[in-house]
C-alpha cells in the first residue's frame, strides 16, 4: 500500500528570494518541459531566436506600462543583483574628479557608498547611522555640483522605506531591489533605477534597469564594453547570453501584476497587510518596534522581542508552524516579515494570530 504524504502549508516569509504567484509558478514549471509548443525547454531555446525576442520584448514592454514611461527611457535586463550596480553606476556615471551624493540609510545602501568611492569623490547627504538606521533622514545635504544623488528606497534588513522621495535638481538614482512595483510611483523622477527580481518582479539571476537615456555618454572614463550601459542599450540587452529562465519568470510575474490591478492594486494590498502586521504588533507590548512609524517599511516588518530566550523560543514556534524566512539580517537579529507582492492576505492573518496567541501565554 502506498501513503501520500501531507504537506504542510507554508508561509513565505523570506525577504529574497522570495514568494512567487502560483500562476507565475504554474507556467513556469510547464514552460520547462515545452516552452510555448515549440518543443523545447524555455531552458534550452536560443536567446537570439524570435522566441526569446517575444519574452524579451514583452517584459520590457510591460515595464514601460506599469511605470509609465515614455521614449526618453531604456529598459535593460541584464545578469548580477543589485550589488553588482553598487560598481556600474558610479562607473557610468562619475568621473574621478567629481562627487556623488548617496544617502546611508542601512547596509546597501553602505555597500553602495563604498564601491562608488572607488570611482570617484562621495558625499554622504544623510545618514541614520546615529539611531541603528531605524529612520530615514529627511534633510539630506549635497552639492549642487554633485553628479547625482543615490538612495535606497526600501531598506530589507532595517526595515525602513522611504515614502516620499527626496526633491532634486541633480539626476536622482535609486536602488528600488526590494519595492518594485510594489505601489503607485512617478518614476519619471529618477533618471536610473535598478533592481534585483528576486523580491517583487521575478526569480534570482537577473536584475533590471530603467535608464533615461540624456544621464549616459558624459563621462572621461573608459568603460570595460560588458560594464556599459550605452553598449548593453545598443545591444537590447543581448550583448552576451542573457539569462533567459530569469527574464522569463520577470516576464511573467510582470504580467501577473498588470492582470491583478497593476500598481495601484498591488499598493492596496501592501498597505492592507503592512497595517495589519503593525497594527497587532502596536497592540501587543511583548513585541518591540524601534523604527520610526513614518519610516516603517511595508515589505520588510522588523521587530523584537527583548528577552533573547523567548525570541528563539517564537522563532521555533514560527517553523513548526510553518512560517519561512522570520529570522532577522545576522547584523542585526531579531525578526523580520517580508510581505511582496506574491504574499497572500491569509499569511499575514496566520502570522498574527501567533502574535496574539504568543504574546497571551508570555506577555
Amino acid at each position: 500500500m502506498r501513503f501520500q504524504a501531507t504537506v504542510m502549508k507554508l508561509h513565505n516569509f523570506n525577504s529574497g528570494p522570495s514568494i512567487l504567484p502560483q500562476p507565475v509558478l504554474d507556467q513556469a514549471s510547464i514552460a520547462i518541459h515545452d516552452f510555448n509548443n515549440t518543443g523545447l525547454s524555455i531552458l534550452e531555446i536560443g536567446h537570439r531566436t524570435s522566441h526569446f525576442q517575444e519574452v524579451l520584448n514583452n517584459a520590457i514592454a510591460s515595464v514601460k506600462r506599469l511605470m509609465q514611461l515614455d521614449d526618453q527611457y531604456e529598459v535593460l535586463f541584464l545578469h548580477g543583483g543589485a550589488t553588482t550596480q553598487f560598481m556600474q553606476v558610479p562607473m557610468n556615471l562619475l568621473d574621478e574628479d567629481k562627487t556623488a551624493a548617496y544617502c546611508d540609510n542601512g547596509i546597501w545602501g553602505n555597500k553602495a557608498i563604498k564601491e562608488a568611492s572607488l570611482f570617484g569623490n562621495v558625499v554622504v547627504a544623510g545618514s541614520s547611522a546615529d539611531k541603528n538606521h531605524t529612520y530615514i533622514p529627511k534633510d539630506l545635504q549635497y552639492p549642487d555640483s554633485a553628479s547625482y544623488l543615490h538612495i535606497t528606497t526600501n531598506n530589507t534588513v532595517e526595515g525602513t522605506q522611504w515614502h516620499q522621495y527626496p526633491i532634486t535638481n541633480i539626476p536622482l538614482v535609486a536602488d528600488m531591489s526590494s519595492d518594485i512595483f510594489s505601489r503607485p510611483v512617478d518614476f519619471k523622477k529618477f533618471s536610473l533605477i535598478y533592481a534585483g527580481a528576486q523580491k517583487n518582479m521575478g526569480s534570482a539571476g537577473v536584475n533590471m534597469l530603467v535608464i533615461k537615456k540624456d544621464i549616459l555618454g558624459n563621462l572621461q572614463r573608459r568603460i570595460p564594453t560588458i560594464m556599459n550601459y550605452q553598449k548593453h542599450i545598443e545591444a537590447g540587452s543581448l550583448m552576451n547570453t542573457p539569462p533567459v529562465f530569469a527574464v522569463y519568470v520577470s516576464m511573467l510575474t510582470l504580467k501577473w501584476i498588470e492582470e491583478e490591478g497593476g500598481l495601484v492594486e498591488m499598493g492596496q494590498r501592501s498597505s492592507e497587510r503592512a497595517s495589519l502586521l503593525y497594527n497587532t504588533l502596536d497592540s501587543l507590548p511583548l513585541f518591540k518596534t524601534y523604527v520610526a512609524k513614518e519610516d516603517r517599511s511595508e515589505m520588510n516588518a522588523v521587530f523584537f522581542i527583548e528577552d533573547e530566550n523567548l525570541q528563539n523560543q517564537f522563532l521555533d514556534e514560527c517553523k513548526q508552524a510553518g512560517f519561512i524566512g522570520v529570522k532577522g539580517y545576522r547584523t542585526v537579529g531579531g525578526i523580520r516579515v517580508s510581505m511582496y507582492n506574491a504574499l497572500p492576505m491569509s499569511s499575514v492573518l496566520a502570522m498574527t494570530d501567533l502574535l496574539k496567541s504568543f504574546a497571551a501565554k508570555h506577555g
